[in-house]
């Protein structure tokens, strides 16, 4: 999410240069080159473990079930994640792993920032002599060009590439953002109207009336949040200004279509709704003790369990608790909308996405390997396989699903007890140990979408496009959903059809990095504004509350917010015009 939330943002003409191919400024990049050029070979005699740091994984350690033998298998290769997300301490495994010279054999960068660092601090590899064998990745030529536009060589794997136009969503059946609701107690308090985000909170109080306790005996609420993912900003607190149209650009909110520009510490932004919101949740008792302390991994055992009533994401809940048995008795999670969302939906991008980035570090021991590892993430094989623990992607064939007597995709039944029955049901021998969940890929990082098309079925990599999934989950909870939504059989329907959602064109667009000043101040400020925040959304009273939100804002603006707002703003006007761009020119 991270963060799939991820999920991504190059463009043309001269605004639209700064993105990836910005590091093409940057003085004293990377220019270690890989050495081998020929083929890659069909096995690998040497068994080796890389390192993989990863700004995206929530795993630490060694990679183990079926995604590790599928490495293993392949590759005679384990993964060792090294992730910040786990390990704490916010840059700080960045900063000392680069001061060493060394992130990893594997490196998954998760900013633009840390790119920037990386390649400036000699830490990629030129992989330009192991791309000409990299058959799957140069499927996507163009993203790879464009991401390495002005480098003297191949330093960076761009993600989330496509071959769909940029003004079409990016998202399958679900959108990545959305209020969604356990539809069955929401249908016990009578399907109320909700006509904005404020609204959400009586209507919750009545479903927390109505299901007090887990089936596991402990308390149910209405938010459970984490901290896991905190930036420039309270990460949780970004998600409503989601369901209006806005994306962050550092301490900017933006909106999709170019039409308004926000500062996040601003009384009147959406992101002091969003903190106000929680506060007032916290008074109502629906807002989980836990939060401030708990990660995600926490969080998505409380959904699991059933103690939760709303979630940001359809990629949080549904996986969670819409079970098959939950959803036969219409129990589990759906949209309920806002009268006034107009949600926001990133564009497919052409160029692929410059914030998240993948590379092979410098000091790699086996560089080849790691470069042929990569050019299988991008094959259609890797793109089943790797679909990131957020993403859509259905796993691998033959493990979690088959073609049906007309050559469609079909999930099998083990595929349908890892999607739909809470992933219970070990893998075949042949596949490894552990569950489905247990196994999935600790990379997190999506390298190409899973609304794209496979070209040996026609169909999508997302399972939940095909149509033997809509006709296999028909059941209570969707019916009963459907017959509210107007007879929509997916939420997109739904959100289209009423025009509720915007889509961003995908540009690729990213800011170019801070200087060292910049940094520094935006590392001060942000850490203020995260930690304020914090306390603002659990505050227990109104007038705590607006203390909480004053003493920040006098903060931040001490320390030189607004100088580095300024150059936040800009950044998000440039990225809007580089929208405009890719969608002139690729339509």
């Amino acid at each position: 999410m991270k963060r799939r939330e991820f999920l991504a943002l190059a463009g043309i003409g001269a605004v639209a240069t700064m993105t990836l191919s910005s590091c093409s400024l940057i003085d004293g990049s990377s220019s270690a080159e890989g050495g081998s050029t020929g083929a890659f070979p069909s096995t690998w005699k040497k068994q080796i473990t890389i390192d993989v740091f990863d700004d995206l994984a929530n795993y630490q350690g060694i990679q183990t079930g079926w995604f590790a033998k599928l490495v293993q298998d392949k590759f005679n290769m384990k993964l060792n994640m090294i992730a910040p997300n786990v390990a704490g301490g916010g840059e700080t495994l960045f900063n000392t792993r680069s001061a060493a010279g060394d992130l990893g054999d594997l490196v998954v960068l998760g900013s633009y920032q840390h790119l920037t660092e990386a390649l400036k601090g000699g830490l990629l590899l030129n992989a330009s002599s192991y791309y000409k064998n990299m058959k799957n990745a140069a499927g996507y030529d163009t993203a790879v060009k464009k991401a390495n536009d002005g480098q003297k060589g191949t330093f960076a794997f761009p993600t989330s590439v496509s071959k769909l136009k940029p003004t079409q969503s990016s998202e399958s059946t679900e959108p990545t953002f959305g209020p969604y609701l356990r539809w069955d107690l929401y249908g016990q308090a009578g399907y109320p109207k909700v006509d904005t985000l404020e609204d959400l909170i009586p209507v919750l109080t009545e479903m927390q009336k109505a299901q007090p306790k887990a089936s596991n005996g402990k308390p149910v609420y209405g938010l459970s949040l984490f901290k896991d993912w905190d930036g420039n900003m309270m990460n949780n607190a970004k998600q409503p200004a989601c369901y209006y149209g806005f994306d962050e650009v550092g301490f900017v909110l933006a909106a999709a279509d170019g039409s308004s520009y926000e500062s996040i510490v601003d009384s009147d932004s959406h992101y002091v709704r969003s903190l106000k919101f929680f506060s007032k949740a916290a008074q109502a008792g629906l807002v989980d003790p836990d939060s401030p302390t708990q990660n995600y991994s926490t969080m998505y055992a409380k959904y699991q369990a059933g103690q939760v009533l709303f979630a940001f994401w359809p990629w949080l809940a549904q996986p969670a608790y819409n079970t098959s048995d939950n959803m036969d008795k219409g129990i589990g999670f759906e949209i309920a909308p806002l009268k006034d969302m107009k949600i926001f939906s990133y564009g497919s991008q052409v160029y692929g996405s410059s914030n998240y980035s993948i590379g092979i570090g410098t000091k790699a021991k086996d560089p080849q390997r790691v470069a042929a590892f990569i050019d299988w993430l991008y094959s259609t094989d890797g793109v089943y396989a790797n679909g990131s623990q957020t993403g859509s992607a259905a796993g691998p064939k033959d493990l979690t699903w088959d073609l049906d007597s007309s050559k469609k995709p079909e999930l099998n039944a083990f595929g349908q007890n890892a999607f739909l029955g809470g992933s219970t049901k070990e893998v075949p021998s042949d596949w490894g140990t552990g569950t489905f969940v247990k196994g999935v890929s600790a990379l997190n990082v999506t390298t190409v979408t899973a609304v794209d098309k496979d070209p040996a079925t026609g169909y999508s990599f997302a399972y939940q496009m095909w149509p033997s999934y809509q006709k296999l989950i028909a059941n209570k909870l969707t019916k009963d959903w459907s017959s509210h939504m107007d007879g929509a059989t997916t939420t997109m329907d739904y959100l289209n059809n009423n025009k509720k959602i915007i889509v961003a064109p995908g540009s690729g667009y990213n800011a170019p990095a801070d200087d060292s000043e910049t940094q520094t101040l935006r590392n001060q400020i942000k850490a203020v504004i995260v930690n304020e925040s914090w306390k603002a959304a659990m505050a227990t009273s109104t007038s705590d509350f607006n203390s909480i939100l004053k003493g920040m804002q006098d903060t931040v603006n001490g320390l030189g917010y607004a100088k580095v707002l300024k150059l936040d703003m800009e950044h998000a006007k440039a990225q809007n015009e580089a929208r405009l761009a890719v969608a002139k020119k690729f339509g």
